[in-house]
């Protein structure tokens, strides 16, 4: 017995082209609705302050090696993401750090407070 194709098999979609390593696919990302973000997100998300994301330039400093016990799920979501993952988990946490350290501190022009110089430990 053969199997009919139709013309809605026939005729598959084009896969989106996959960007370089470490480069976001811009175009697509510039199709999704804020409604769709918000949709999509985690709920511990939800309730964040609409400044929480806002861009910090994040200087390269020295990193602690440690270990650290995260949820398999928050793991593969980042490492999903592309290499660097640990990059971006360090950013997250900073962000919150610092968000809760100084809740809504702008500095003048709109840009929040640069963080503060972190004493090196020995």
């Amino acid at each position: 017995m053969s199997v009919k194709r139709t013309a809605a098999s026939s005729r598959r979609r084009k896969p989106e082209p996959v960007p370089s390593r470490g480069r976001a696919n811009l175009a697509m990302l510039r199709r999704v609705s804020e409604a769709a973000i918000a949709r999509t997100s985690p709920p511990e998300l939800a309730d964040l302050p609409a400044d929480f994301w806002a861009a910090v330039p994040v200087a390269p400093v020295a990193k602690t090696p440690i270990s650290l016990r995260v949820d398999a799920d928050v793991l593969a979501w980042f490492r999903e993401r592309g290499p660097r993952y640990q990059t971006r988990m360090n950013a997250v946490l900073r962000s919150y750090m610092e968000h809760a350290e100084h809740p809504g501190a702008v500095r003048p022009g709109g840009k929040r407070r640069a963080r503060s110089s972190r004493k090196a430990s020995g």
